[in-house]
């Protein structure tokens, strides 16, 4: 698959985990009152929102004018899940930062 091909699909999973899983994160403990989540609490529950959008990475046709993208969706959404668990992500880490610092 070319670069031109899975461009915008990059984009998208560079802050997807941020700016969809760690600002819903932040906005559920702030709702329920909870300022000092752990990190391993804090990856969770970004994780968590982040799967909600499994319905829009598992939309394209499984026809195969689409399996490199599929497949290549599949392979980065798996990666960020894993950067996240393992604290790798450092957007997620500096948003678990200001949360615990300013609430």
């Amino acid at each position: 698959m070319r670069d031109d091909q899975r461009f915008e699909i990059e984009r998208a999973f560079d802050l997807l985990p941020h700016v969809v899983g760690a600002s819903w994160a932040v906005t559920w403990y702030r709702l329920n009152e909870i300022k000092k989540p752990s990190r391993e609490e804090f990856r969770n529950k970004v994780i968590e929102y982040f799967d909600l959008l499994n319905p829009l990475f598992d939309s394209f046709s499984d026809s195969s004018g689409f399996k490199e993208i599929i497949g290549y969706i599949n392979q980065r959404r798996n990666e960020e899940i894993e950067k996240i668990k393992n604290g790798h992500s450092k957007e997620i880490e500096k948003r678990y930062d200001r949360y615990i610092d300013y609430g």
